[in-house]
């Protein structure tokens, strides 16, 4: 399941305030950390599932500044295997909420990024910290491997 709710821009999520109804930012850098609404002060929840990227540049921001991990599922619609482990991505994010940032990326909308990350197979799930590609796994998984193949490219990144 993809969360229509929040969306992604260049500097951050954007979310609606489960109280309140206010749009409130969250910074890439700050993500991990607690957010409160701006206008009614309810404490925003982490994303607890994967967030679409519409954008090259939004891809890059993210990637590149979220303090935390972020694991990417590159797909596409007409992709029989993608909508087999999308469920199993959902179950990763809901589960992860807090400790990893979960985004989807549609190959046929982003060619140019998936291209540029020599994407040749899906559905392909990425690894990437601090701007760096740790780690790919190509094929559908049940959410037990997707959350090994996550854990040790984090761990193999720190070693």
């Amino acid at each position: 399941m993809i969360n229509k709710s929040i969306a992604a821009d260049d500097r951050g999520l954007v979310s609606a305030c489960p109280n309140c109804g206010q749009r409130n930012r969250l910074i890439y850098p700050q993500l991990g950390q607690k957010f409160r609404c701006a206008k009614c002060q309810t404490e925003l929840g982490p994303p607890a599932e994967a967030i679409e990227v519409k954008k090259e540049s939004v891809f890059e921001a993210i990637t590149a500044q979220s303090r935390l991990p972020v694991l990417v599922d590159f797909w596409a619609p007409w992709c029989g295997p993608c909508k087999m482990v999308a469920p199993e991505i959902a179950r990763f994010a809901a589960d992860e909420q807090g400790r990893w940032l979960v985004v989807k990326v549609n190959t046929d909308e982003l060619q140019g990024l998936a291209q540029r990350l020599r994407i040749t197979a899906i559905p392909l799930m990425g690894v990437f910290k601090a701007g760096r590609e740790l780690a790919r796994k190509a094929g559908a998984v049940p959410v037990a491997a997707i959350r090994q193949f996550a854990e040790e490219a984090l761990r193999a990144s720190l070693e």
